[in-house]
C-alpha cells in the first residue's frame, strides 16, 4: 500500500497526492445492499455513510459504489436517465456530497460508476430522439437505423442483446434503435461529438463534488464496427471467446479512454479511471491501461479461473506479464455484482468457504490492487433459493441460471432478524429477503470471532498495509508440490497456496505471519492443510 503524501490538493482524501491506485484495496459497495437508512427496504447513501466506519476499520483504500444516479431501475440503476443527480430512492444530491466528504474524512476515497454505453429510455434525449423522428439530429446521439427486408419490418442486423434476444427495437415511425443490453438502455452513437462533450462534462461534475475516480460501465463497448456488420460478416475485427462481437473492444474506444485521462490528470489528487472491460485475452486488457489511457482494469481472467493450482499460476504470470509491458499495475477480483459468490463458485458449503478464505490471502498477497465485493469479507454464499417474485433482473430473460439477485442480497450487520441490521427497527423489509441462516455470518458476530473469515480479512488488510516497502515488488515463483503454489515478493515475504483436498508437506519458508486455515509446524517442516494458504516472513530475508 503507498504511503500518502499531504499537500493542498482538494478533493483527494485528506487532500493527498500519490500513485495510491496502483495497489490498493478497493471495496464495492452495491449501493441498494449495503445499508438502509431511511427504513424503505432498500440500500441507500444515508445507509452507506453510516457504514464508513466499518469500511475504515476494515482497512480499504477506497470505496467503489454503484449507480445511484437518476433511473427508472430497469437494470437496477445501469440505466440513466440524469447523470447530474442522485434518485430519490438513494437519497439526494446534498447526500453524496456529504458522503464523499465523509469519506475523506475517515481516509476513504470515493469512486463512483459512470455508464457512457447507453443511458435509460426515460433520459431526456431519448424521449427528444423519439418525438423527432428519423432524420432528426437528435436521433444522431443513439444508434437508429432502418430495418431490412421490404418494408423494413426486419432488424438492421443479426446482432443479439447481452440480455437475450435481439438487440433492436423498432419504433412506430419504423425506424430501429440498437440496445446492447436491455430495450430501456439504448446505445449512445459515439461517433456523434456531442456525446464526448456531454461525458466529459458529466465526468467534470462528479469531479469537483470530490470524487476520485470512475469506474467505467462496459468500457470496451461504446465504439461499433464500421457499417455494423453482421456477427457473420467476413470483416469481423474481435472475438471474446468464441463469439465474434464487432461491438466490443473496438480500437476506436481507446481514444476515448486517452481524452478521460488527459481529463482525470488535469486534477489534483490522481483521480483514476477503471476499466470493466472485458476482452479475449489479456493482452488485449493490458490496451486500456497504457500509460495514457486508463489506470486500472478489471482482470476477469483471474475471477474465472476454476480452483486448480495450474490454471492460476497461468493466470497470474499472464496478467502480470502483459501488464507489465505497459508499466501498469494488474487487478484482482474474486467477486462482483454481476456473477455468483466465489465462495459458491469454489464449491458452496465448507468446502467453498474454506476455499475463498484461502483465495483471500491469494489475493491479496499478490502485486497490484484488490477489489472486495461487499459481503465477501464475511464469507457470504450465493442465494440460490429467492423466491421467484423477488427476482427482477432483466439478464434472467437470457438465462435463469443466469440471474444476478442472489449475489446482490444485502448484507447482515447484525444477529437480529428479519432484517440483521440491514434498516431500521421497524422498517420495511429488505428488497431482496435475507436468508434466516445469516445470523452468524452478520459483521457484529464475526468482530466477535478471531477465527472469523472477516477477521481474517482485516488481519490481512493490516499486513498487507504494514508491508508497504514490498509496494509492487515483483512475484518469484517457488517450487512447490503438485496443486500447490508458492511465491516470494520482495526476498522477504512468501505465500503457500494448497489447493488439493488433501494435506500437502513442504520446507517451512519461515514465520507464519497469517494463514486461512493455521499449518502444522514441525522440525523445519509445514503441513498445509486442504485448501489453504499461509503468509509467511522469510527466514533467510
Amino acid at each position: 500500500m503507498t504511503e500518502l503524501v499531504e499537500t493542498s490538493c482538494p478533493g483527494g482524501a485528506a487532500g493527498t497526492a500519490t500513485r495510491w491506485w496502483r495497489d490498493a484495496v478497493i471495496y464495492q459497495v452495491y449501493v441498494r445492499s449495503f445499508a438502509d437508512g431511511n427504513g424503505d427496504g432498500i440500500g441507500d447513501l444515508l445507509g452507506v455513510r453510516s457504514r464508513l466506519p466499518y469500511l475504515a476499520d476494515l482497512g480499504v483504500d477506497a470505496v467503489w459504489l454503484t449507480p445511484f444516479y437518476t433511473s427508472p431501475m430497469a437494470d437496477f440503476g445501469y440505466d440513466v436517465a440524469d447523470y447530474r443527480d442522485v434518485d430519490p430512492i438513494f437519497g439526494t444530491l446534498a447526500d453524496a456530497a456529504a458522503l464523499v466528504e465523509e469519506a475523506h474524512r475517515h481516509g476513504l476515497r470515493v469512486i463512483v460508476d459512470v455508464v457512457p454505453n447507453h443511458t435509460s429510455d426515460q433520459h431526456a434525449w431519448f424521449r427528444q430522439a423519439v418525438a423527432a423522428g428519423p432524420g432528426s439530429p437528435e436521433r444522431e446521439r443513439y444508434v437508429f437505423r432502418q430495418g431490412k427486408g421490404e418494408n423494413g419490418e426486419l432488424p438492421p442486423n443479426d446482432w443479439e442483446s447481452i440480455f437475450g434476444g435481439r438487440a433492436w427495437t423498432r419504433l412506430p415511425d419504423g425506424e430501429w434503435y440498437l440496445h446492447l443490453f436491455a430495450p430501456e438502455q439504448p446505445d449512445l452513437n459515439w461517433d456523434n461529438p456531442e456525446i464526448h462533450e456531454e461525458f466529459e462534462a458529466v465526468l467534470r461534475f462528479w469531479l469537483d463534488l470530490g470524487v476520485d475516480g470512475f469506474r467505467i460501465d462496459v468500457a470496451h463497448g461504446m465504439v461499433k464496427a464500421a457499417g455494423l456488420p453482421d456477427v457473420g460478416h467476413p470483416d469481423q475485427v474481435r472475438m471474446i471467446g468464441t463469439d465474434v462481437v464487432p461491438f466490443f473492444d473496438q480500437d476506436g474506444v481507446h481514444d476515448i479512454h486517452r481524452a478521460w485521462r488527459r481529463l482525470l490528470d488535469s486534477y489534483p489528487g490522481e483521480r483514476i479511471g477503471v476499466a470493466e472491460a472485458w476482452a479475449p485475452s489479456p493482452r488485449r486488457l493490458a490496451h486500456y491501461v497504457r500509460p495514457d489511457e486508463l489506470h486500472q482494469a478489471f482482470n476477469f481472467h483471474f475471477l474465472t479461473t476454476p480452483w486448480e493450482a495450474a490454471g492460476f499460476r497461468a493466470v497470474i504470470q499472464e496478467s502480470l506479464d502483459t501488464a507489465g509491458l505497459v508499466g501498469a499495475p494488474t487487478t484482482w477480483v474474486l467477486s462482483n455484482h454481476d456473477v455468483k459468490r466465489h465462495v459458491t463458485r469454489y464449491g458452496d458449503g465448507g468446502t467453498g468457504l474454506r476455499r475463498a478464505r484461502a483465495a483471500a490471502l491469494l489475493t491479496l498477497g499478490l502485486p497490484g490492487s484488490a477489489y472486495v465485493y461487499q459481503g465477501e469479507e464475511l464469507g457470504l454464499p450465493e442465494v440460490l433459493d429467492l423466491p421467484e417474485e423477488f427476482l427482477h433482473d432483466p439478464q434472467r430473460l437470457r438465462d435463469p441460471d443466469a440471474g444476478r439477485d442472489g449475489c446482490r442480497v444485502p448484507i447482515p450487520w447484525d444477529e437480529t432478524e428479519p432484517h440483521f441490521g440491514f434498516g431500521l427497527p421497524g422498517g420495511e423489509d429488505p428488497w431482496l429477503p435475507m436468508p434466516a441462516s445469516w445470523g452468524p455470518l452478520s459483521v457484529e458476530t464475526q468482530l466477535a470471532d478471531p477465527a472469523s473469515t472477516l477477521s481474517l480479512y482485516r488481519r490481512a488488510i493490516e499486513v498487507r498495509r504494514s508491508l508497504r516497502p514490498l509496494g509492487e515488488a515483483p512475484l518469484e515463483w517457488l517450487t512447490s508440490p503438485e496443486g500447490t503454489l508458492a511465491f516470494t515478493r520482495g526476498g522477504g515475504f512468501v505465500c503457500t497456496v494448497n489447493l488439493t483436498g488433501e494435506p500437502v508437506e513442504l520446507p517451512t519458508p519461515g514465520r507464519v505471519l497469517l494463514a486461512s486455515e493455521e499449518p502444522l509446524v514441525t522440525a523445519g517442516t509445514a503441513r498445509l492443510a486442504p485448501d489453504s494458504a499461509v503468509w509467511w516472513e522469510r527466514r533467510d530475508a
